[in-house]
């Protein structure tokens, strides 16, 4: 049946889509967190916001609890994103950051503002709820900051991370409490929720690894897509049948599918839905709040968003100090994580739905979550600014992160790839391989060796390689097409990335270069080569004459191959400079 374009849910789903394809794209270029703007767009589009001036009533959302069903499918999307992530070799490398520094800044954190609550007055169980999700800090602005600009390997990247990934390890145990409250009986309704949460595990460990293998071995990228929202709904679904949050049925599959074969295809598959879906809670969050009301009376808001900031930033400074952290990194730390998050909004929309907060308080807590969210970036960026000052004549050293970056990534782990991939290991070179084969991952990974599934076609996998911090990528694909495609999507968002390619011929070779490759080997010239040292030797010449006339060879063809590519390499620059030469 058609939909009527009248009709009241046309115009919302217009007004959403519209604001999300205007809102991310605009904040992007700000390097802006967009989850301010979705909130402005929600505050503006809802009951409360300029629909009602004359003449604007068609950009008022006409049913914004109707946006319900798609913000909690938002909330458990980006929660089991957070949990494909929290992988326990992660979890292990930096236990002292997150379980030490964490789990004291976490405690800290909530035992201030509700000590302050407390004192205002409020009774203990909203109190505890609201304490606890105004100490959580935003994972996806703290993360976005640090990593534009280059400091997630920095001490102060390490430690905001560690705190971060416990943040969203603890929402877990939050949402389920929240859950258990809602009932008549608190323990019997935790015992029916961890039950749930247990049956979630266990298919995500045994059922699910299949469905997305016969998903993998078919090669089509929507039947992967198919198989990943089975899982986030199936398990959402779980955890509402036993009277749960669905955020923390599809935070525990997350979980559970992080030690698998196709954790990042599965988070390049949902990826494109992440920060739609995601949007659609901020606007549906952004349309409860009534501004008018706020405005009588802006006071306790403003002073509720600057007590919030201030105490964070104190307690997660001095316990820094404490740990004989320098103050310039310290500051740092403090203010990137002093705002509330978007997760701290997820545990307050899931206690109102429980009633275990509501009418006024609500208001305003949510008010002053999202006031303080919105200073987030700004906070960050003071932040940065204070260390950089702090550290003026001082150099940082920067460790290697062990658990993702600082190794060479293999793209095709055929022929090519594994004899690249020996090489390496000769040299005590790290390495993570790329492969499109599920069949061939799963037994070269029952043999100990780095190999994920991935399907290079996909664009959304290069982002979850974590390129921006590996030594080197290496491409062996066949596909010349694919291969072209991969280099100007790699070149584009890392410039500076070592990139070594398999060329067909030395044509070929010379529009690699064009692209921005480091290196490219043609198989055409290196066969040649290789036929050329094995008749020299056979003929009865000295071997080290031979190995130095063959590079001298080498060299000479390559510098010809580059200077062919030259001219056109500085036209390509450009275009990606301009924006002209886009991932397709």
């Amino acid at each position: 049946m058609a939909l009527p374009l009248e009709s009241s849910a046309f115009k919302d789903m217009a007004l959403v889509l519209g604001a999300a394809g205007l809102v991310i794209p605009a904040f992007a270029a700000l390097r802006i967190s967009p989850v301010i703007g979705f909130i402005l767009i929600g505050i503006a589009a809802g009951p409360f916001g300029i629909g009602q001036l004359p003449g604007l009533g068609w950009l008022q959302l006409s049913s914004p609890e109707a946006l319900a069903a798609p913000a909690e499918l938002g909330v458990a999307l980006l929660l089991f994103a957070l949990g494909l992530e929290l992988s326990p070799d992660r979890i292990r490398t930096m236990r002292d950051n997150i379980l030490g520094l964490g789990s004291l800044q976490m405690l800290i954190c909530t035992a201030l503002i509700a000590g302050v609550l407390l004192a205002l007055g409020l009774a203990l169980v909203p109190v505890a709820v609201m304490a606890g999700a105004l100490a959580l800090s935003s994972t996806a602005v703290g993360l976005q900051l640090l990593s534009a600009s280059g400091r997630i390997n920095s001490q102060a990247g390490r430690m905001a991370v560690g705190v971060l990934l416990f943040q969203d390890i603890a929402i877990a145990p939050m949402l389920l409490l929240i859950g258990a409250s809602a009932g008549g009986s608190f323990w019997g309704g935790l015992l029916k929720g961890v039950l749930a949460l247990a049956a979630v595990a266990v298919a995500a460990r045994y059922v699910v690894p299949p469905l997305f293998l016969q998903a993998a071995r078919t090669r089509r990228s929507e039947l992967f897509l198919a198989a990943a929202l089975v899982v986030l709904i199936g398990s959402a679904a779980t955890a509402a049948a036993a009277g749960m949050s669905p955020a923390v049925g599809a935070l525990i599959a997350g979980l559970m599918l992080s030690t698998g074969d196709f954790r990042r295809q599965i988070e390049a598959a949902v990826q494109p839905f992440e920060g739609l879906l995601l949007g659609v809670f901020l606007i549906w969050v952004g349309s409860g709040l009534d501004l008018g009301a706020l405005a009588a009376d802006p006071w306790p808001v403003l002073g509720g968003a600057a007590m919030i900031i201030t105490l964070k930033a104190a307690a997660i400074f001095g316990l820094l100090r404490l740990r004989k952290v320098r103050g310039g990194v310290a500051g740092h730390v403090a203010l990137l994580l002093a705002s509330p998050s978007e997760t701290g909004l997820i545990v307050l929309g899931a206690a109102v739905s429980a009633r275990l907060i509501g009418g006024p308080d609500a208001q305003m807590v949510l008010a002053i979550a999202s006031l303080s969210l919105a200073l987030a970036p700004l906070l960050g960026l003071a932040g940065a600014r204070l260390e950089r000052q702090a550290n003026t004549g001082r150099s940082e050293p920067i460790p290697a992160d062990t658990s993702d970056g600082q190794r060479t990534v293999i793209i095709g782990y055929g022929r090519v790839g594994r004899l690249v991939a020996q090489m390496l290991d000769m040299h005590d070179q790290p390495w993570l391989a790329v492969d499109s084969d599920p069949d061939e991952v799963q037994r070269l990974k029952r043999a100990g060796k780095a190999v994920i599934y991935g399907d290079a076609r996909r664009p959304e996998l290069i982002d979850k390689l974590k390129l921006d911090t590996a030594k080197a990528v290496v491409l062996t694909i066949d596909d010349m097409q694919m291969l072209d495609l991969l280099v100007r999507r790699i070149r584009l968002s890392h410039p500076d990335l070592c990139i070594v390619v398999r060329a067909r011929d030395a044509d070929h070779a010379g529009q690699l270069y064009a692209l921005g490759v480091t290196d490219a080997v043609p198989e055409t010239v290196e066969s040649s080569l290789q036929l050329a040292e094995a008749v020299l030797v056979d003929l009865g010449v000295p071997m080290g004459p031979v190995i130095a006339s063959i590079h001298e060879k080498r060299d000479q063809l390559r510098t010809r191959i580059r200077g062919s590519g030259a001219a056109p390499k500085r036209q390509a620059l450009r275009s990606l400079r301009r924006g002209v030469t886009k991932p397709d």
